[in-house]
């Protein structure tokens, strides 16, 4: 029997374990916290991610609980178009927006019984070397033909394995937070189909969850700063908020007095500077792999951190679906660094120049953005010929 460990039992590790128990793997999934719960967000699925989601699991029933991405344009504060809607061009499924707590509920349903759950579990060290690679947490020891490193972008895994890649901050600090149907307020159409606002150092993302999310519908939107992560409560948090965005366009500052302060979800901008230097390290018959924020993190202006993992979970169960521990596994392992190592670094480039783009700040520097964002936007925010289009399951 094929064995294999994954580490953390968030998105990227839920879909991975799924797949590889749907391969005929055994699959120990370890999980730090007390037990595998979804953070109170939403999550936009470009069309990268959802190939990759119905090529892990085709019957997951994806389409049940994803509503339709809109596209709301990107706006200035006072709220002049600089992209109007073009609406939804090129092939592939559309984009979606989910609410996480359906995402994970379809995750977990997907484990199947090759799948054993450990929580309580924090990963300290990993072994590799002639032996099989094993992880343990200072009582207790655990071995497999494969473990799979997705434990985000603190992975004690890659800290072992990569020490040269190193979680930086980004510069920025983030907010999100889901406003339940029953809070939303009254909004014109063209509010309530959501959109971007670019200010000074600034970004309000706004996106319609549709009927089906969470069973509530509701608005999911996302706000960035330029600086570091906020140290007050969440209430204080909310009230620099309102100031910092007051006297944006509607519904910039209805969405805001909409919010409950235990609704804001903050969360301090990071990414991992440099890449480490591969993906996936041999160990024994078998070896490590890193997977998701683990591997390469990024600042989410793109929105494609939990895309890119399910790809590398999609081109994992791929590679190793049939491979047998020994030369055919680790040759499998070699392959996985060497497929998504390019693909993840080209996007971090791209979200790097999307990271330019929101810092933009003084009357010359936003002059330039406004002038570029009409030619890059179509390109980095997955429309006919974006990245996010630009990619397919291996076969």
């Amino acid at each position: 029997m094929r064995t294999a460990v994954v580490v953390g039992a968030g998105m990227a590790g839920l879909a991975t374990a799924g797949a590889l128990s749907r391969a005929g793997w055994q699959v120990v999934l370890l999980e730090r916290g007390e037990r595998v719960a979804a953070p109170p967000t939403a999550l936009v699925l470009w069309s990268n991610g959802r190939r990759a989601l119905e090529a892990l699991d085709p019957d997951g029933g994806w389409s049940a609980i994803a509503s339709p991405l809109p596209d709301g344009g990107v706006r200035r504060p006072d709220g002049q178009w600089l992209v109007a809607p073009r609406g939804r061009t090129g092939a592939g499924p559309a984009p979606a927006v989910v609410h996480l707590e359906d995402l994970y509920d379809a995750l977990v349903a997907g484990l199947g019984d090759r799948v054993e759950i450990r929580t309580g579990f924090a990963v300290t060290t990993v072994r590799t070397g002639r032996k099989r690679p094993a992880v343990s947490d200072g009582r207790t020891t655990i071995e497999a033909d494969l473990v799979v490193a997705a434990d985000g972008i603190d992975s004690p895994v890659r800290r072992a394995l990569a020490p040269e890649a190193v979680a930086v901050g980004s510069g920025f600090a983030a907010w999100q937070a889901v406003i339940p149907a029953y809070r939303v307020p009254r909004l014109l159409a063209e509010q309530a189909a959501g959109g971007e606002t670019l200010g000074a150092g600034y970004r309000f993302v706004s996106i319609p969850l549709g009927e089906r999310a969470a069973g509530k519908g509701g608005v999911y939107w996302v706000a960035t700063a330029a600086g570091a992560p906020r140290p007050e409560p969440p209430a204080t948090q909310l009230a620099l908020l309102r100031r910092w965005f007051a006297g944006w366009h509607p519904p910039v500052g209805e969405l805001l007095e909409a919010t409950h302060a235990d609704d804001l979800v903050p969360q301090e901008v990071r990414e991992l500077r440099p890449l480490p230097r591969a993906y996936g390290f041999a160990s024994g018959p078998g070896g490590v792999v890193l997977l998701g924020d683990a591997a390469h993190a990024m600042p989410h202006h793109l929105g494609q951190g939990a895309c890119l993992a399910f790809e590398d979970a999609a081109t994992l169960r791929s590679l190793v679906a049939d491979a047998t521990p020994g030369p055919q596994l680790t040759a499998a392992i070699e392959a996985y660094s060497r497929m998504r190592r390019p693909r993840t670094t080209s996007v971090v480039r791209q979200t790097r120049r999307m990271s330019a783009v929101v810092q933009a700040r003084g009357r010359l520097a936003l002059r330039a953005r406004d002038a570029a964002l009409n030619h890059m936007r179509p390109r980095i925010l997955g429309h006919a010929h974006g990245l996010a289009s630009d990619w397919s399951p291996p076969d």
